[in-house]
């Protein structure tokens, strides 16, 4: 018994996974997350694309990155662009000049908007009114292989694989402003 209390977590046991965040609302079944780890994509990629469908709603952000794998969108690299990035025409759409069509980094993204997608209808979540409220990528560890080069010289040769997680939420209820029932003129001060 000792063995196994000193290896129990204090923290919640519903929480398989630990995720950079959370948020707190009034029922946390509503809460949907989705994560991937140690996946074999580039993280640079993967980074721009999480960015730009963070604040997104679900339906919103599966459209988008299908328009993007089908080059009707693009995804503006603004962090990591030094010199390597062309600039497009497209990238008129989101007030940018240099962007991609990352269609690897767009599949997995969307394979796990997908995950959350069953896991809202799961929860009885309706998916239509899930917003990106968190969306994360991390740098996982390097993948290492050889390549071999002139005059018997062996180089490294890494990949960039990453961590993906989300986090969506229901849309907040918009509320309307009551009007003034009281009929009074404002008072407008000015100094």
């Amino acid at each position: 018994p000792l063995f196994f209390s000193f290896f129990s977590s204090t923290t919640n046991n519903d929480e398989m996974v630990r995720y950079s965040t959370s948020f707190d609302v009034e029922d946390p079944k509503k809460v949907v997350k989705a994560r991937g780890a140690y996946l074999r994509v580039h993280y640079k990629n993967t980074r721009e694309t999480v960015n730009a469908i963070k604040g997104m709603s679900l339906d919103r952000a599966t459209k988008y990155l299908q328009n993007v794998m089908a080059k009707k969108e693009i995804v503006a690299f603004k962090r990591y662009r030094n010199g390597g990035i062309g600039r497009k025409a497209m990238c008129k759409q989101v007030k940018w000049s240099q962007g991609r069509w990352p269609a690897k980094s767009c599949k997995f993204v969307l394979d796990l908007l997908n995950n959350a997608r069953n896991t809202a209808e799961f929860k009885n979540v309706t998916p239509g009114e899930l917003v990106i409220k968190h969306a994360q990528v991390n740098r996982a560890p390097h993948m290492r292989r050889r390549t071999y080069r002139a005059h018997g010289r062996i180089n490294a040769y890494k990949s960039s694989p990453c961590h993906i997680e989300f986090i969506l939420l229901e849309k907040d209820a918009v509320v309307e402003r009551p009007e003034d029932d009281t009929g009074r003129e404002k008072k407008v001060v000015s100094k």
